[in-house]
């Protein structure tokens, strides 16, 4: 039988996908090239901006057109994408996980028939039901929620060197504006152990790099029970202390470890020291800002100042020199001022990020943001973002100059889309490079010197 994934939204999504598709393979179920052509179709949604769900709704449309024409109940037509010609009349199974299943599990079934099955945050434990239950041809009733998250036990894509493995999940910051928190649920964090030993089932599989993974990483929290009974609470310095030390005693072919998504207030010394000493900790920190007023982010419930970021930044350039730093940038939030926008264009240009993603207010219904005064209008809020990623793009042209001429150790990650003799590979901070190389060096490290700079992507030989 064969399944076919369409994932939407972050890493972590795409992580849950690569661990629902390690249950299905190891059924001895395959890969479909089209959804035309599968058995069963999950659709991993995200709820985090509302382009992301009217997108989906779009997707659901074109399924239930599908679906109709798989059960011969009309003629192939034009809604279908440029795919095989000739269909298969079978049965299609659709399944739609993700947080906006989580949000609108009570009315996505009725608005969209086309949908078998709604699996939210906490019924993750039913997949291996409804896959037994589309092997069988059979229809499953009824799917209870499990009242606490569990993680699974591999989240990896097969034939990847590169892999994410989620360490927590949930958030209970409550930011104003994030619909994270009511679709994610509050936070658990996953045992060390458990982590450990998938990363030694990565190791076996060659893996090269991972990325750990959770709404908020550096708020991990784990109580292990030791062999004298006595409680330990494990701390993400601890656990990435952990990490680096059992890849370099199992000798692990892991190479490069990442983390995302780091909140600000969470950064401790201890932490930064952590990534100072362990060599196998990129150097590189996602640490999203939001905005650079501290009235704004009081009202975002951010948890911290203006000052206090500034100086989080001065600490982690001070003890790590060699860190690229990256952020999230929100403006039109409701309320935000002239003057609140320009201390955000005055923060970048202090700060200096190497690369920011940038966007504006989106309402999201449920959460305190939604119903605030003064919101702002659409215009401004576009102006705004656009001012924001043109200063951007600016200083990031001026971060990668500077790196002109170094000699970096690079992954290389896959051919180059413009030209097939060239390479594409990622520095530790981040930064793209292509280089002449053969395809055979793809998935391994190699040195390679930054020459010439392209857009935001460097031209390099390897060394």
């Amino acid at each position: 039988m064969t399944y076919f994934f369409e994932t939407y939204g972050c890493q972590m999504n795409k992580a849950e996908s690569a661990s629902l598709e390690q249950l299905l393979l190891a059924r001895g179920w395959t890969a479909s090239e089209y959804a035309e052509t599968a058995d069963l179709v999950i659709i991993n949604t995200c709820s985090v901006r509302i382009t992301a769900e009217t997108r989906i709704h779009g997707r659901l449309g074109w399924y239930s057109a599908l679906k109709k024409e798989r059960m011969g109940e009309q003629p192939a037509s034009n809604h279908r994408e440029a795919r095989p010609c000739k269909v298969p009349v079978k049965k299609l199974t659709l399944v739609v996980t993700g947080c906006m299943a989580e949000r609108l599990k009570d009315s996505l079934k009725i608005d969209f028939p086309v949908v078998d099955y709604v699996v939210g945050t906490f019924k993750k434990q039913h997949f291996q039901d409804i896959i037994d239950a589309v092997e069988q041809n059979r229809d499953l009733v009824n799917l209870e929620e499990d009242s606490v998250y569990s993680f699974a036990p591999l989240s990896y894509e097969p034939g990847a060197f590169q892999a994410f493995v989620p360490i927590m999940h949930g958030c209970n910051n409550f930011c104003s504006y994030c619909i994270v928190p009511y679709v994610r649920g509050r936070e658990i964090s996953r045992s060390a152990d458990e982590i450990l030993n998938e990363i030694d089932m990565l190791s076996a599989k060659n893996v090269k790099e991972v990325t750990l993974l959770g709404q908020n990483v550096n708020s991990y929290r784990f109580e292990e029970t030791l062999s004298d009974g006595s409680v330990h609470l494990v701390d993400f310095p601890e656990l990435l202390e952990r990490i680096a030390v059992h890849i370099r005693e199992t000798k692990s072919s892991i190479g490069w470890v990442r983390f995302m998504s780091s909140h600000p207030k969470d950064v401790s010394d201890r932490l930064i020291d952590i990534i100072a000493k362990e060599r196998v900790l990129c150097r590189h920190i996602h640490l999203p800002v939001q905005n650079g007023s501290t009235a704004v982010l009081k009202a975002m419930n951010r948890k911290y100042t203006r000052e206090h970021y500034l100086e989080l930044v001065e600490k982690i350039r001070k003890r790590i020199p060699d860190v690229s730093l990256s952020t999230d940038i929100l403006v039109g939030f409701p309320g935000e001022t002239e003057e609140d926008f320009e201390q955000t264009v005055s923060l970048m240009k202090q700060v200096r990020y190497e690369a920011a993603y940038m966007y504006y207010y989106n309402p999201r219904e449920g959460t305190v943001a939604f119903s605030m005064k003064d919101q702002i209008p659409m215009e401004e809020k576009k102006r705004r973002v656009a001012k924001i990623i043109e200063l951007q793009l600016g200083i990031t042209k001026e971060q990668l100059e500077q790196r002109k001429g170094e000699k970096v150790l690079v992954l290389v990650e896959a051919e180059s889309r413009d030209d097939s003799s060239e390479l594409l590979g990622r520095t530790e901070r981040d930064e793209r490079v292509v280089f002449k190389g053969d395809k055979s060096l793809i998935g391994s490290f190699v040195h390679v010197s930054l020459d010439e700079l392209n857009g935001n992507t460097f031209k390099g030989k390897i060394m």
